[in-house]
């Protein structure tokens, strides 16, 4: 059964499918074949022939759905019609009126509109909201922090709130978080997960699979936030309306809810 809250999404080469079909055995919760930046351009067209190909057939695994982050309308046409596709990652979305032309083109399909320049930070939620087949939406930090012109982590901060709000204010799930690109790196992977999640993020993009555990463990409550919101619950089915516990924590409809969902992911990760 597909994860009811994907935590962790990991990028694979469009034209690698040998490597496609591996990545479904990581770990993940889904799995994004990537048809622009993780391919060279004199293979693009081998990518998209592949991809088409791997969609087609049937899954080994239907558990793990498999996203595709396309490159151009070529790749979209291609594809939206193939009965493993999940999801259309859709790159340098600026405006609503491409997120309408792209439904159009491929009616049904889920969209997540990834949102890579200042144009589309400040058209966050009008893309977020744009359309009904927009499930999600993602930043791109590579691409942005090249436009800001920005050398340190902490300028996309920002950023960073503006698409968890869009998202959020859109009725969509919150976004998952932009890859973290050293995979050597897993303590520099986990503090920054850490500060994703103070942002308001859950889960994130992965480039390799040893990224994979580091994120499952940074976004799932811990064992005291478990027993936390455990004891909210307990205490909120004991009285109407907003209450105090005995250790001085407010406890009113939003507390509550946001127990109930700490308690849906330690689930998950059961």
């Amino acid at each position: 059964m597909t994860a009811a809250v994907p935590l962790t999404l990991l990028y694979v080469p469009g034209d690698r499918p040998e490597v496609v079909r591996k990545a479904r055995e990581a770990g993940a919760d889904v799995v994004i074949v990537d048809l622009e930046d993780a391919v060279p351009p004199d293979r693009k067209e081998y990518a998209r022939s592949a991809t088409a190909e791997l969609l087609s057939e049937p899954a080994a695994d239907p558990a793990v759905p498999i996203h595709v982050r396309v490159h151009t309308e070529a790749d979209i046409l291609a594809l939206a019609g193939l009965p493993g596709l999940a999801e259309l990652r859709l790159p340098k979305i600026t405006h609503a009126a491409s997120v309408h032309h792209i439904a159009a083109v491929a009616p049904g399909v889920a969209l997540c509109p990834l949102l890579e320049s200042a144009l589309g930070i400040e058209h966050a939620y009008t893309v977020a909201a744009s359309h009904p087949q927009v499930r999600s939406i993602a930043l791109g930090e590579a691409d942005l922090r090249a436009d800001l012109g920005l050398r340190e982590d902490a300028g996309l901060d920002w950023s960073r709130s503006r698409v968890v709000v869009a998202a959020r204010a859109a009725g969509l799930a919150p976004p998952t978080q932009s890859v973290f690109t050293d995979v050597r790196d897993l303590d520099g992977l986990a503090r920054s997960c850490a500060h994703g999640r103070t942002l308001g993020f859950l889960g994130r993009s992965a480039i390799h699979p040893r990224q994979l555990p580091v994120i499952e463990r940074a976004f799932c409550p811990t064992a005291q936030e478990v027993e936390a919101a455990a004891e909210i619950l307990e205490a909120a089915t004991a009285d109407e309306g907003a209450l105090a516990l005995p250790d001085g924590r407010f406890v009113d409809a939003a507390v509550v809810a946001s127990a109930r969902r700490t308690l849906a992911l330690a689930r998950r990760a059961g």
